[in-house]
């Protein structure tokens, strides 16, 4: 299970409408490890006002690089952290976050990194199993 859904937010769910602020809150305590990686990389973005902020460090352990795959794999999930940080989000490999500003100063980098080419340069036989 990739979310550890509360029943109040399950009922909410089946009712109809979900409130985003109790999904990303139901984000954050699932997926603890991919919740920092992507707030420090938000931070960092923040901080140093460029155009892209990544992590090239491979996570610890499987059960982190596992919280990873899930929280940039989903669409619902990769969306509402994107509109909840207001940045936009990108991965590469098992590991490689990048996050990157809203709006269109940004997408010639964020191009360059979603690229093909760019894939290809991210690769290593270390991350081979990843």
């Amino acid at each position: 299970m990739s979310l550890d859904v509360s029943p109040a937010l399950l009922e909410q769910a089946e009712r109809g409408e979900v409130d985003e602020a109790d999904f990303v809150d139901c984000v954050r305590n699932s997926l603890p490890y991919a919740w920092e990686m992507i707030s420090s990389l938000v931070d960092r973005l923040h901080a140093d006002g460029g155009e892209i902020a990544d992590n090239r460090t491979p996570p610890p352990d499987e059960q982190a690089r596992g919280q990873l795959l899930r929280a940039l794999a989903s669409d619902a999930i990769r969306g509402a952290l994107q509109r909840h940080f207001g940045v936009r989000l990108a991965f590469q490999n098992c590991h490689r976050v990048a996050v990157f500003p809203p709006g269109p100063a940004a997408d010639e980098r964020l191009a360059r990194f979603t690229s093909v080419r760019g894939q290809l340069l991210n690769q290593s036989p270390e991350l081979r199993d990843c």
